[in-house]
């Protein structure tokens, strides 16, 4: 019998070898398999080092990093990092290497060791920042690093986006300033791009085994990245993998020792809250849930009439997704859903118009990721309404996660024409992903039809939201009854 043909995405790490195995190129590679990815090597210098001091740092020849370079030049890469350049001549090799290169770069700058000892020579910022830095798709830096790197001074979250646009101007596409350092019972870091800028908070982890987290986190993402995650993706994957290395890391005999990632990651408690500002409440009031039936079939529709037609059915949460009417008209509509879903018990969320849905005393409110900043959440929250988000990524389920909602829609799971979406579906492995990983009710959308919802429930998701499938069937209540059945049986009580 032959063995299946697998391949693998390509990683590059271009970093430090730690003789106690810690950090360095040995972290990189355990991160790298854990990530399901194929880790290649070039050391830039061996090092002898271990919790307390950094003996000697040896850096390789320039010559023989080259010819490292070279020999992994005909592997398909995928992504690069790179760590520890003990020198201007390395740094040389290595900027020669990558400077037209295609795949994405993330550069985890290590300047010392956990012990605080330099690993790199004193005048090497500058060339750093004009000879690398414009080459990065990712800048990892600590504070104590982007203080170096920036020449500012960082007291507080406000300095920690002041200095990460600093680096951003450097030419850097990206830059992830690490809160790992810092003190409190948050750990925050701080992402910025041209595009973009967001927090990520997770609880501080109190351990004694956290050596190579630097290490790990770039590897991470880079591993992500090669995988063909988008850069926030792998930003959040990244942050979820440091949290789970850090709650499974171990000692060597009675000392401290690294952390250790051995998975992808796939549990909520890893999860950070993604957030526009630092300034957040890590404890705030989850919304009220769903009852403890399952949310079921979801019909989404664009008109009270349709709740008269489809609640009889048997139907308990539906959607009204009004997008062609304003002012009174408007009005009116949400006003006749919510007295209809009312006389049939039925869960009703209302799209975007949360101040209707407020004022009218809807159920629920759905909003989707570009409505969260123009929301007023906490006025939601305070009407004692039901709240439920949209998410396609793990950045939008980290976003999503910060708001503790009701429940989180999970799509496209196959493709559809209703909107235009630039996510590849999830297929029911992916929507297995999530519902297995979070602890929110999930509800799958997006191309779903009786021959695929067997496949679709079968994952355990507490509902199935339909529109064209339902709203553009011959006879839309037979349809509902029949996918009806197919849930209930499918679909066990939470």
């Amino acid at each position: 019998m032959s063995a299946t043909h697998r391949t693998k995405p390509v990683v590059l790490t271009i970093a430090g070898s730690d003789c106690a195995g810690m950090a360095g190129v040995q972290m990189d590679i355990r991160t790298l398999a854990a990530m399901g990815v194929h880790g290649a090597a070039a050391i830039t210098a061996n090092t002898a080092q271990n919790n307390r001091e950094v003996l000697a740092i040896q850096p390789v020849d320039s010559a023989v990093l080259a010819e490292q370079l070279r020999a992994v030049e005909s592997l398909p890469i995928a992504a690069i990092k790179v760590g520890l350049i003990p020198g201007g001549a390395q740094l040389a090799t290595i900027r020669a290497f990558v400077e037209n290169s295609s795949v994405p770069l993330v550069y985890d700058p290590v300047l010392a060791g956990s012990c605080g000892d330099a690993l790199t020579e004193s005048d090497l910022t500058v060339a750093l920042k004009s000879k690398l830095l414009p080459l990065c798709t990712l800048l990892t830096p600590n504070r104590q690093e982007a203080e170096k790197l920036s020449g500012l001074t960082i007291g507080n979250s406000d300095d920690v986006e002041i200095a990460a646009r600093a680096l951003l101007a450097t030419g850097v596409k990206a830059v992830l300033l690490k809160g790992g350092h810092g003190k409190g019972p948050l750990s925050q870091d701080f992402f910025c791009s041209e595009e973009q800028t967001f927090w990520l908070t997770s609880p501080r982890l109190t351990t004694d085994h956290s050596r190579g987290t630097g290490c790990a986190l770039s590897s991470a993402i880079a591993a992500a990245l090669a995988l063909g995650y988008a850069l926030a993706d792998a930003v959040v994957i990244g942050k979820m993998d440091i949290n789970q290395g850090l709650r499974q890391g171990y000692g060597i005999a009675d000392d401290g020792g690294p952390v250790a990632i051995s998975h992808f990651p796939n549990q909520q408690y890893d999860l950070p809250l993604l957030t526009r500002s630092a300034n957040i409440d890590p404890e705030a009031r989850a919304f009220p849930p769903c009852a403890n039936t399952p949310l079921g079939l979801y019909p989404i529709v664009d008109r009270a009439a349709w709740l008269a037609r489809l609640l009889p059915t048997g139907i308990t949460t539906v959607q009204l997704r009004v997008k062609d009417l304003e002012g009174d008209a408007l009005k009116r509509e949400v006003s006749m859903a919510v007295e209809t879903a009312r006389h049939y018990n039925c869960r009703l969320f209302i799209n975007d118009h949360w101040q209707l849905a407020v004022e009218l005393g809807a159920y629920g409110v759905h909003l989707g990721q570009e409505d969260l900043d123009d929301a007023d959440i906490e006025a939601i929250h305070r009407a004692g309404l039901r709240l439920g988000i949209s998410s396609h990524c793990h950045y939008e389920v980290a976003r999503a996660h910060s708001f503790n909602p009701s429940y989180i829609a999970c799509g496209p799971i196959y493709h559809t024409t209703t909107k235009d979406m630039p996510w590849t579906p999830q297929g029911p492995t992916g929507l297995s992903y999530w519902q297995n990983m979070l602890d929110y009710p999930l509800v799958a959308i997006g191309g779903i039809n009786q021959e695929r919802m067997p496949s679709v429930a079968a994952t355990g998701v507490s509902g199935v939201a339909m529109i064209t499938a339902i709203t553009r069937a011959d006879d839309p209540e037979q349809t509902c009854r029949e996918f009806h059945s197919l849930l209930a049986a499918a679909i066990k009580p939470e």
